[in-house]
């Protein structure tokens, strides 16, 4: 029985305990000294206060007080007496801190309440504080508003954001300290309508603040004294109702022994009570409708889960008051929340309630009304929620069978094969609740006392089936067995009554397992025995393996002996069952490589391990299936480890094995040459069948020594030759020929290989890919397939990668593909790879369903992938690619990834080749188009735009760094004018050149040049230029003279425009560079450097004939000539790819700009210079004259290309805002911080998702 005089509280602190605590009277609470100002007290009746005590001095007093009631500061940093930082520094016992302030609040009630006012703005993050005047004087919205104007706003962070331990502690310290003040408050001052009332007034005004800080501090500070209050009514309700019982005890007293000065007593108590259980009501009233109605629903997320999160623990300490739909409604329209921090509070407030099946009648309705929300949540966006939504799903059932339908139930059934493993594990804790649970304790008693079949899992494993086969995912039972693994190991580590279902006869009346259930049931045992092995999940579900804590190691080790001593007995009694069917024999086979093979050994078990290879060797006989045959391959390359002393014992077996198939295939051979094209098709089978296993073994086990390479050469020989040979056999042949040459490799390798044996195995390679090279025109696609693929692998192992990490001897193994070797391969890609799906329907058949679609895809993809990994690796001559590149757009949902992952390291191993080849791809589409539609295309087809989508897809690969991509870009416009000039019209040179529409094309790649650079490609395209050509305006130059603008602009007009400020460009830009804008003494160092690298060489200063004088070289405004002279750095420690390295690098010197560049020295040098110089005078005086109007510099931006493409301008935007960094730290910055300016159609992601460089 709960005593009145020590009251019972359920204190729910931050962390959600809700431990009920046995609590004495706080003596300080009781001295009611100095209560003159507030009502009077209703304490407990008849306890006196105690009268002489010495009152304790707060924290606030003992660091002295000024006469506004603020706390001293001793000027060296937070003042450690104020409320804040004592609960900030955690130093204190809270109980200790409360009874300080519990004093001085009796002292003085006003300076006490100052203070805890202070500490909820302090809190808040608030540098202002409340004088006492403002307390006495100013109303609080007043005081809020004065307080939101000394807020510091220069940072977004305040106590309950900032992150750390100490702030993390502070949020518990907080939390902790209003609900220890109002539980240490409880019995008297709590109801002196004065320190609730203000406490709670205050923070119904900040809760209402446009200050985030204010906001969410008091909104956290309100539910946690609200979950105080509750406690305290929770207790007041008790105390009421054991007063009721005493008073009814007493009453029903005989009246001789009724004691009515006891009842007056117990009157007036409950009247007390029932008085403080009004008052209570009401300051809860007050903060609900008051502050918890609005921040349920603010702006916030984070206010929004405090306020779901402490009405869960309102509704499960106060079930009576809180647990009904008024409060539980709020709830149910926050599982609706846009936040999944919300939605995830939401549930895990309701999971509290739901624990408790006494409280499922007050559900009920919220159960009916939410119940497909809740159900619905199970495939939210956010995993942790849908992981909560599961569980309580799995709560509701477990209350009442009846609340869930069946669709219910099956909307959580398939998670049990998501790829999410806590979503999975809930999804199987659900299916193991509503499937495997047993509820009948009596049949659950009898049942228990059977083994095998009849034992009480017989049932469940049958049940498991079944539910796996109406699942209808066969090739996911690891991820059924692993969602299950945490509920239902009982269940599936009973191997015992699984190999029983399997091999004893079922009783009279026992339903019979069908095929389908039997193939199910192996299934499920081998992935269960694969779990309890491995100890970690399947492909596909967590991140990798993780360390095995003591007690899981313990387990495994245990689980493993287990199986190994049942299985090891049982599985050649499986395997004779089921010989005959290959897809069970396949899923057993693979339970050896789980075994503790010393098992065999140590348990004198030989005799088992006989009748194993004894039952393997029949499988071999009977099955010509190759999943059957590598299942049998790989156990045997198991059980002849040489770690085990069973591995001699296996290694004859196997060798007589693989000595019978070796004679009867060479017989086989024989016959079948011997008969050639009249060979019958039992000739063919036994070649076949004994290839086909063969092959399978050869894969796992080297079988040199048997010398396969011989008879299968001479089937592909025979087959080339005559024609006839059957597909199957010549692709197993070539199969088997490609093992023996890698088994062949690995003894050279691992040896010391002499002269003769690298002359033999070079020898068999070139004849061998010989072979497969006329494989390539063989008509059966299979073949051609194979051969293709056995081609690419050979050619990247006996690559010149194969004389790395010094294994210069073999040299001689080294093969370099020819020309006509390297077109085949790309004529096979671009035939058996490039082609539409409905020509692949129609050659395939009708009837062809989505799955065989999605493997011929998959096919494809990797012979795609073979071929560009000869270009990737050096192997392939880079030009090839272009027809792989040209392909993009048209299949870019198909092998757009794979293509941009080739243009990624194409561009990696030689910038300038990698331009060439984009060029040359776009010139392959550009000559199909003319030939299609002839010399006079419409510019305006969907064709011509598809060649330019490309360029500018191509373009857009280059990347930022214009400096890094210079020879490259520049090489690539070479080449563009090149071929568009090459071939002259046949009806005479008045007439546009047959390709000059490709300069429309080339304009896409404009804006990746150089200022400078623009203008040595200006020159070279003049050298093509007749004054004819300059002077035409007819609609086919207008490729001439949109090529010729992309370049002029940003090269001549751009500098213009600077200082006569005619330039739109430059006003946007000024306005762009309005904030940040330097000093007017600096400017980009690395535009400096760039400028006075080219300015050194008077080559590049030459103007172009058909091109107006540019003012400046660059778009940078100059400054004074001796402050420019202390900016410009040293070539010396100048960033590599910079303008001086271009400068005094032999290598880039004689590059194609620098060629252009000498042949312009020779020409304009002296006349160039004279005139730069006189010109460059004039621009400064009028810079210098703008700068000191305007008393800021003017920066403008470079413009990406004459088309002014707003596309590209915006990818590249980023660009042209650095303009104000340090040169080294610009260049770098936009090197490893660029955007992602790819979408899921572009054409290539930034070179940093690599994690090196480009180049």
């Amino acid at each position: 029985m709960i005593n009145s005089e020590f009251p019972v509280l359920q204190d729910s602190s931050n962390d959600g305990q809700g431990d009920t605590m046995s609590l004495s009277m706080s003596v300080s609470e009781l001295d009611d000294s100095g209560e003159g100002k507030g009502k009077k007290k209703r304490g407990r009746p008849g306890k006196q206060g105690v009268a002489n005590k010495k009152a304790r001095r707060s924290p606030v007093d003992k660091g002295g007080r000024r006469p506004n009631g603020v706390a001293h500061q001793n000027g060296e940093g937070p003042d450690p007496s104020t409320l804040f930082e004592v609960v900030k520094q955690g130093k204190s016992a809270m109980q200790s801190v409360i009874d300080d302030w519990i004093e001085s609040y009796k002292q003085d009630r006003d300076l006490a309440l100052l203070d805890l006012i202070n500490f909820f703005i302090q809190c808040s993050g608030c540098k202002g504080t409340v004088r006492i005047e403002m307390f006495r004087n100013m109303q609080n919205a007043e005081i809020i508003r004065k307080m939101t104007e000394e807020f510091d706003e220069d940072s977004g962070d305040y106590p309950l954001t900032m992150a750390g331990p100490q702030w993390k502690k502070f949020r518990y310290n907080f939390c902790e300290f209003i609900m220890v003040l109002i539980r240490q408050c409880q019995y008297s001052i709590i109801y002196d309508e004065y320190m609730m009332d203000t406490v709670i007034s205050l923070l119904t005004g900040l809760s209402d603040s446009q200050v985030r800080a204010f906001r969410h501090t008091s909104t956290l500070a309100a539910m946690k004294l609200m979950t105080a209050l509750v406690n305290v009514a929770l207790n007041l309700s008790i105390n009421q109702d054991n007063t009721q019982r005493q008073y009814e005890a007493e009453r029903n007293k005989v009246a001789g022994k009724r004691a009515n000065e006891k009842l007056e007593l117990l009157l007036e108590k409950r009247k007390e009570l029932q008085e403080n259980q009004d008052e209570i009501e009401n300051m809860m009233n007050s903060i609900f409708k008051g502050i918890f109605v609005h921040r349920y629903r603010d702006a916030i997320a984070e206010i929004r889960a405090i306020c779901i999160e402490e009405i869960g623990v309102w509704m499960k300490l106060y079930s009576d008051a809180f647990l009904n739909d008024s409060y539980l409604k709020y709830v149910g329209w926050t599982l609706h929340d846009r936040q999944g921090e919300v939605r995830l509070k939401c549930l895990k407030a309701l999971q509290t309630l739901y624990t408790n099946r006494e409280l499922f009648p007050k559900l009920e309705l919220f159960t009916n009304r939410f119940k497909d929300r809740i159900v619905s949540m199970t495939l939210d966006k956010e995993y942790d929620v849908a992981v909560e939504a599961i569980r309580l799903v799995t709560l509701i059932l477990h209350g009442s069978e009846d609340a869930l339908s069946n669709e219910d139930c099956e909307n959580v059934y398939h998670l049990v094969y998501s790829a999410h493993r806590p979503v999975a594990v809930a999804a199987g804790e659900f299916l193991h609740r509503k499937l495997f649970s047993r509820h009948d304790p009596q049949a659950e008693e009898a049942l228990a006392k059977r083994r095998g079949r009849n034992s009480p899992n017989g049932n469940l494993i049958k049940m498991l089936v079944l539910f796996f086969l109406e699942s209808e995912l066969h090739e996911h039972a690891a991820y059924l067995v692993d969602s299950l693994w945490d509920s239902s190991q009982d269940l599936l580590k009973d191997w015992d009554c699984m190999v029983e279902l399997l091999l004893e006869d079922p009783v009279q009346g026992e339903e019979v397992l069908g095929d389908r259930h039997e193939s199910a049931l192996i299934e499920l045992m081998v992935c269960t025995i694969r779990q309890a092995a491995e100890a970690h999940p399947p492909v596909g579900r967590g991140t990798g393996k993780r360390v095995l804590t003591a007690k899981e190691k313990k387990t495994q080790i245990d689980d493993k002996n287990r199986l190994t001593e049942h299985l090891i007995v049982a599985l050649p009694m499986l395997l004779s069952k089921y010989q005959a069917d290959a897809e069970k024999v396949a899923n057993l086979l693979q339970i050896p490589q789980f075994f503790d093979l010393e098992v065999y050994s140590s348990g004198r078990m030989e005799k088992h391990l006989d009748a194993l290879l004894k039952q393997i060797r029949v499988v071999v006989e009977k099955h010509a299936e190759m999943d059957v045959l590598e299942a049998c391959s790989k156990t045997y390359s198991i059980l002849c480890s040489e770690e085990y002393t069973i591995m001699n014992r296996v290694d004859i077996a196997r060798s007589q094995l693989i000595d019978e198939l070796t004679d009867r295939f060479a017989h086989s051979v024989e016959d079948l040459l011997q008969e050639g094209d009249e060979a019958d098709d039992d000739d063919i089978y036994n070649v076949l069948s004994t290839l086909k296993k063969l092959t399978a073994f050869h894969n796992a086990h080297d079988l040199t020594k048997w010398d396969l390479f011989k008879n299968c050469y001479r089937l592909l020989k025979m087959g080339i030759e005559q024609g006839s040979m059957p597909e199957q056999i010549a692709v197993q042949a070539l199969q088997c020929s490609h093992y023996s040459i890698l088994w062949q490799l690995v003894k050279i390798t691992e040896g010391f290989p002499s002269k003769d044996d690298l002359v033999a195995l070079r020898r068999v390679v070139k004849s061998f890919l010989a072979v497969c090279q006329q494989c390539l025109s063989n008509v059966n696609t299979p073949v051609k397939e194979q051969a293709f693929m056995l081609l690419c692998d050979l050619l990247m192992i006996f690559s010149h990668q194969l004389v790395n990490g010094g294994r210069d001897a073999l040299q001689p193994l080294v093969f370099n593909p020819d020309s006509s070797l390297q077109n085949e391969l790309l004529n096979f890609v671009l035939d058996h790879v490039f082609i539409d799906q409905d020509d692949e329907n129609q050659s395939m058949g009708d009837e062809e369903d989505e799955a065989n679609k999605i493997e011929a895809l998959h096919k494809r993809r990797n012979l795609l992938a073979a071929f560009c990994k000869l270009i990737i690796y050096d192997i392939v001559d880079m030009p090839a690619a272009a027809d792989i590149f040209k392909q993009y757009m048209k299949y870019y949902n198909d092998y757009g990834d794979i293509i941009k992952e080739t243009l990624s390291k194409t561009r990696q191993m030689d910038k300038i080749q990698c331009a060439k080849t984009l060029i040359l791809s776009l010139q392959q589409l550009f000559n199909e188009l003319i030939q299609d539609q002839g010399p006079n295309l419409d510019r305006t087809s969907s064709h011509v735009s598809g060649i330019k989508e490309l360029a500018r897809r191509f373009a857009l690969t280059f990347g930022l760094d214009q400096i890094k991509t210079r020879e490259a870009v520049a090489t690539l416009h070479k080449d563009g004018i090149e071929f568009a000039f090459k071939v002259p019209n046949p009806k005479g040179p008045e007439y546009p050149p047959p390709n000059l529409a490709f300069l429309e094309v080339l304009c896409e790649f404009s804006s990746k040049l150089l200022r400078q650079d623009k203008k040595t490609v200006h020159s070279y395209l003049e050298k093509f230029m007749t004054e004819y050509m300059m002077e035409r305006r007819e609609d086919v130059w207008l490729p001439l003279i949109a090529y010729r603008n992309s370049l002029l602009t940003g090269g001549d007009d751009d500098r213009l425009s600077v200082t006569t400020g005619a330039s739109s460009t430059s006003k946007a830009s000024t306005v762009r560079s309005k904030r940040g804008r330097p000093p007017q003494h600096k400017r980009r160092p690395d535009e400096e450097s760039v400028e006075g690298s080219w300015v050194m060489r008077n080559d590049t200063l030459q103007t172009p004939g058909g091109l107006h004088t540019p003012q400046l070289t660059s778009t940078v405004l100059r400054e004074n000539p001796r402050q420019a002279a202390d900016h410009i750095p040293d070539q010396d420690s100048s960033e590599p790819g910079s303008e001086p390295d271009y400068m005094h690098n032999p290598q880039m010197q004689m590059s194609w700009l620098d060629q252009q560049k000498m042949e312009e020295v020779n020409r304009k040098e002296r006349g160039g210079m004279n005139y730069m110089k006189s010109r460059t005078g004039g621009v400064r005086q009028q810079v210098r004259g703008l700068m000191e109007d305007d008393a800021e510099p003017i920066f403008e931006d470079v413009m990406m290309s004459s088309r002014g493409q707003l596309e590209d301008m915006n990818e590249e935007f980023e660009d042209t805002m650095v303009i104000d960094l340090p040169a080294s730290r610009n260049r770098r910055e936009r090197a490893e911080l660029r955007p992602d300016f790819f979408d899921s159609t572009a054409i290539m992601e930034d070179d940093s998702g690599f994690g090196m460089q480009m180049f």
